[in-house]
């Protein structure tokens, strides 16, 4: 079995610094590969923006392998756009944006937070949008080749999507209505467990349409081996039927000086 590949998710990690200062701790880890949550303040950045990040990439020789969609303010509790009504028009305007980074990086899987349930909205009238949404996100990146990722999210009381099946529902829902297919399920095995759904479970339905894994240990949501899952079960479970993608290291480790240095002794 090949080593797993790790990707750093650098909007969660490494935080305390700027960004390319992050690449570059990145790099002097001996790892080549990073995600980001949406780095901009606004879902449409001036070119000159892009531009930067993209030559800070390169700069510290890092791959962007995974990007999320503008997914609103998540530290006062947004978890995307994608569902909302009132944030339409800022979805549309991010699409563009999204796709031109994964043409500059090549970058190809882009994560779509489906949004909180709105006060005041009918559920079903959000539905429809996001699976309006979801399918006009997947023909913008399918210009390049890309893949939309949907994943179940935790410690958002009012986003809809907990479990896999909740996801695969959407996404079933998408090809029916759309005729789009380039939507997979990102795994986020902290997310699933911290919800209580069958993570072993999960894996074993939806193999065949899981884009992307992430990682976090429990309770916490620290780095791998302080906490109880076990994760490196179900990384060699992944790997064993055929997942050849990336794991997005997603843990807060804040104030650690080596946040890395699990990597050296594994699980």
């Amino acid at each position: 079995m090949t080593e797993p590949r790790y990707t750093v998710n650098c909007s969660i990690l490494l935080k305390d610094r700027p960004l390319p200062e992050r690449f570059a701790a990145v790099h002097a880890a001996g790892l080549d590969a990073v995600e980001l949550w949406w780095p901009f303040a606004t879902p449409n950045p001036p070119r000159e923006e892009i531009d930067a990040l993209v030559a800070a990439l390169q700069a510290n020789q890092v791959q962007l392998t995974g990007l999320n969609f503008d997914a609103g303010d998540m530290g006062a509790g947004w978890r995307g756009l994608v569902s909302v009504p009132s944030r339409a028009a800022d979805f549309q305007a991010n699409l563009d944006a999204v796709t031109l980074i994964g043409e500059l990086t090549g970058c190809r899987a882009f994560n779509a937070l489906y949004g909180n349930r709105q006060e005041g909205v009918d559920p079903a009238a959000q539905d429809y949008l996001g699976a309006q949404h979801l399918a006009d996100a997947a023909r913008a990146v399918g210009r390049i080749g890309g893949t939309v990722l949907l994943e179940p999210v935790s410690g958002a009381p009012a986003y809809p999507l907990l479990t896999v099946a909740d996801v695969l529902g959407v996404m079933d829902r998408v090809a029916a209505e759309h005729g789009v297919t380039n939507i997979g399920l990102l795994l986020d095995v902290y997310h699933l467990s911290v919800n209580g759904d069958d993570v072993p479970a999960g894996i074993e339905t939806a193999r065949q349409r899981i884009a992307h894994v992430q990682i976090a240990d429990s309770p916490g949501r620290g780095a791998p081996g302080t906490g109880e899952l076990p994760l490196g079960a179900w990384i060699d479970n992944l790997q064993a039927g055929g997942y050849p993608g990336w794991i997005g290291l997603e843990y807060v480790a804040d104030g650690d000086p080596n946040p890395f240095a699990w990597l050296a002794k594994g699980f």
